[in-house]
C-alpha cells in the first residue's frame, strides 16, 4: 500500500480523498488547533496527528522507507503577495522562513524523499504577480529530482457540486517523462460527451430538517433580507434590476462582488464555499437562509457524519479552506496511476 505524509492538512479534505484513493496516511501536520482536533476526530488510529509549526519538524525518518511514499498538501498562500521574493534569492526557497510555506513543503519533500508528491494551491498562484513563485517552486522541485506537471482543476469537472478552481502540481522522482494532466469526468459542455456538472440539491437535501437548523442561518430583519428574497435561485444581486414588477432596491452591475446575494439553484453546482464570507456573501440556500455547516461540508463532499471541532466561525473557515474530498480523490488517484 502507498503511504502518505500530509502537510498543511487543514480539516482533512485532501486526506479524505487520499484515503478513498487507497492511501494510508502515516502523518498529518496542521498548525491550527481546531483543524488538528478535527483531524483527530476523524483520523484512522495509525495516523500521527501533529499540531505543530512545520518549521520545527523533521521528516528524515521517512527517507529510508522501502515502501512507496507520497507527500500531499496545500501550503498557505500569504507569501505570494511578496513580489519578487524568491526571484531575488532562489536559495531562500529551502530556508526556514516562516513567511514562505512553499519552501517548507519542499524542505519536507527533500528530507523525506518520497516517490512522488501532490501540491495544491489557489488559482491565483498562476497570476502574473505570483508566477515567479510558481516558477521558482518548479525549478527547485526539479533540482530535487522531480518531474512536475501543473494542472488547473475545476472541482465541478470531477463530480463536485461546486465551481472551485485550484492549482495542482503532480511530481514524480526520477521520472523520465511528465505526468499527463488528468482528464475531467464531468462537463458543462454536452459536446464533451461527459456527464453534466452535478447540482447541489441531492448533496444538501439530507440536512433540510429542523434538527440541523442554526441560529446563524436566519436572515429575517437583516439589511438585505428583502433583496435576497427576490433573487431567483442560481443568480445574484444583478438579477434584481431585471425582475418584472419589482420595486425594491437594485444595485449597479459591477458595484458589488459577484457573490453578493448569490442564491443556490438545486440543479446547479454551487459557487466556491468561502472560508470567511461577509454577512451577505453567498451562496445562500434557495429557501432564503444562510447555509448550515453540514450543508457547506456536503458541498465540499466531506463524508456524511464528518465531525468538525471549534466554534461555528472556525468550522466555516475549516470547511471553506478545504480541498473538496472528491477532487482530492481524483487528483491523488491520478498521481498513483502515474508514479
Amino acid at each position: 500500500m502507498v503511504e502518505c505524509i500530509s502537510l498543511f492538512s487543514g480539516a482533512g479534505g485532501l486526506d479524505v480523498g487520499a484515503v478513498n484513493a487507497g492511501v494510508r496516511i502515516l502523518r498529518a501536520v496542521e498548525f491550527d488547533p481546531d483543524a488538528a482536533q478535527t483531524l483527530r476526530l476523524n483520523a484512522h488510529p495509525h495516523t500521527r496527528i501533529e499540531c505543530e509549526d512545520i518549521c520545527d519538524l523533521d521528516f528524515t525518518e521517512h527517507r529510508d522507507s522501502a515502501r512507496d511514499l507520497i507527500v500531499i498538501g496545500g501550503p498557505p498562500c500569504q507569501p505570494f503577495s511578496k513580489n519578487g521574493y524568491w526571484v531575488k534569492n532562489e536559495n531562500r526557497l529551502i530556508e526556514r522562513d516562516p513567511r514562505n510555506m512553499l519552501s517548507q513543503f519542499l524542505r519536507a519533500v527533500d528530507e523525506a524523499r518520497p516517490k512522488a508528491f501532490l501540491f495544491e494551491n489557489v488559482e491565483s498562484l498562476r497570476h502574473p504577480t505570483n508566477k515567479h513563485a510558481l516558477a521558482a517552486f518548479l525549478a527547485q522541485a526539479e533540482k530535487l529530482g522531480y518531474r512536475c506537471t501543473t494542472h488547473l482543476a475545476n472541482a465541478a469537472d470531477y463530480g463536485v457540486p461546486q465551481k472551485r478552481k485550484r492549482v495542482f502540481i503532480f511530481a514524480v522522482r526520477a521520472s523520465t517523462h511528465n505526468i499527463p494532466e488528468p482528464r475531467p469526468t464531468h462537463s458543462a459542455n454536452p459536446a464533451d460527451n461527459l456527464p453534466p456538472h452535478v447540482g447541489v440539491g441531492n448533496f444538501i437535501k439530507p440536512f433540510a430538517g429542523a434538527q440541523y437548523s442554526e441560529a446563524s442561518e436566519v436572515v429575517s430583519g437583516g439589511t438585505y433580507e428583502a433583496e435576497l428574497r427576490h433573487v431567483p435561485p442560481g443568480e445574484n444581486y444583478m438579477a434584481l434590476a431585471k425582475l418584472p414588477n419589482y420595486e425594491g432596491r437594485t444595485f449597479r452591475a459591477g458595484g458589488r462582488f459577484w457573490n453578493f446575494l448569490y442564491k443556490l439553484h438545486p440543479d446547479h453546482p454551487s459557487i466556491t464555499i468561502a472560508a470567511q464570507p461577509g454577512p451577505w456573501v453567498g451562496p445562500f440556500h434557495w429557501n432564503n437562509r444562510r447555509l448550515r455547516a453540514p450543508e457547506a461540508a456536503a458541498i465540499q463532499t466531506f463524508p456524511v457524519g464528518y465531525r468538525f471541532a471549534g466554534s461555528r466561525r472556525s468550522v466555516q473557515k475549516q470547511i471553506g479552506n478545504a480541498v473538496p474530498c472528491l477532487l482530492g480523490e481524483a487528483m491523488v488517484s491520478h498521481l498513483l496511476e502515474h508514479m
